[in-house]
C-alpha cells in the first residue's frame, strides 16, 4: 500500500465525482503518493477531489490546479506548477478527455479543434513538459488514458476514436524514444465503464452506449439501470466495468509494472474486444 510513497503523481481530469480520474487519484493516494490534481470543471469539485484523496490513509500532500488543458500552454503550465510545488514529477496520468457525438459530415472545425486539443494535444504537450523533470529525477511513468474506441469503430465516434487511436500510437512512439531515460510509457484503454453517460443510456443497446459523452465523465451515487441479459450478454463478463477496476490497472502501470512493459495499450473492457 506504499508503492508510491515519496512519488509525485500528476493526474488530469481528476475532479469528476466517482469518475475514472478521481478513482485513479484515490488509488494513488492509498499507495502513498503525493498528488497534483488538475481539472477544468469547478473549484468546488476539485476541492472535493482533494478532500477525497486526503481521506485515504497514507496519502501524501495534495495540491490542485484549475486549468483548461485544451488551451495552448496550459499543459506545460501544469507540469511547471507541479514541479515548483514538489520539486519533481514521477508519474503523469493523462486522463482528461471529451467526446463530441456527431454524425460524420456534421463536425465543425471548432469541435474538431477542441476535441483534438483536449484529448490529444494536452497529453502530447504535458508529456513533453514532463520529460526534463522526469529525467532530472532519474525516470518516471507516463500513462495515457485512451479508450477501446481507439481500436474499434462506433456510431458518432469518428473524432473521439481517432484521437484515442492517435494516443495509442503516441504511447508507442514515446516509449521507443524514452525507455533509455528510464521513462516508461503505456496507455490504458477502458471499455464500457459504469459512469454517468452509460447509466443515462438506460435500456439502449451496447453499441448505442458509445454515442454517449466521454466515459471519463462520472456517475452520481446510485445503482445501474436494470440492464437486460441480452444487452449485457454482449460483454462476456456480463456486466459493466467499475472505475476502481480501471484505477487498479493504473496503479500497476504507475508502480508495479516492470520497465520491460513498455509501449503497450492495456485494454480493460470485460472481454468486449474478444469477439
Amino acid at each position: 500500500m506504499s508503492a508510491l510513497k515519496g512519488k509525485v503523481a500528476v493526474v488530469t481530469g481528476a475532479s469528476t465525482p466517482s469518475g475514472i480520474g478521481l478513482a485513479i487519484a484515490k488509488r494513488f493516494a492509498q499507495a502513498g503518493a503525493t498528488l497534483f490534481l488538475v481539472a477544468d470543471r469547478t473549484r468546488e469539485q476539485l476541492d472535493a477531489a482533494r478532500a477525497a484523496c486526503l481521506a485515504q490513509e497514507g496519502c501524501g500532500p495534495v495540491e490542485t490546479a484549475l486549468l483548461d488543458l485544451g488551451a495552448p500552454g496550459q499543459a506545460e503550465d501544469m507540469i511547471r506548477l507541479a514541479d515548483e510545488r514538489f520539486g519533481r514529477v514521477d508519474v503523469l496520468v493523462n486522463n482528461a478527455g471529451i467526446r463530441a457525438p456527431y454524425d460524420f459530415g456534421s463536425y465543425t472545425r471548432d469541435v474538431f479543434d477542441r476535441v483534438l486539443a483536449v484529448n490529444l494535444a494536452s497529453a502530447f504537450f504535458a508529456s513533453q513538459a514532463a520529460i526534463p523533470v522526469m529525467r532530472r529525477g532519474g525516470g518516471g511513468r507516463i500513462i495515457h488514458i485512451a479508450s477501446q474506441m481507439g481500436r474499434v469503430a462506433g456510431p458518432r465516434a469518428a473524432l473521439y476514436g481517432m484521437t484515442k487511436a492517435a494516443l495509442i500510437h503516441l504511447t508507442k512512439s514515446m516509449a521507443l524514444e524514452l525507455c533509455r531515460d528510464n521513462i516508461t510509457v503505456n496507455s490504458l484503454s477502458p471499455g464500457p465503464i459504469a459512469t454517468q453517460p452509460l447509466k443515462d443510456m438506460g435500456m439502449r443497446s451496447m453499441r448505442e452506449l458509445f454515442e454517449a459523452p466521454s466515459s471519463e465523465e462520472a456517475p452520481p451515487s446510485g445503482e445501474l439501470p436494470d440492464w437486460n441479459s441480452q444487452q449485457l450478454g454482449k460483454l462476456p463478463i456480463g456486466r459493466l466495468g467499475q472505475v476502481d477496476e480501471v484505477a487498479d490497472v493504473a496503479l500497476y502501470l504507475a508502480a508495479g509494472s516492470p520497465s520491460f512493459l513498455m509501449g503497450q495499450d492495456v485494454v480493460v473492457d470485460g472481454g468486449y474486444l474478444l469477439e
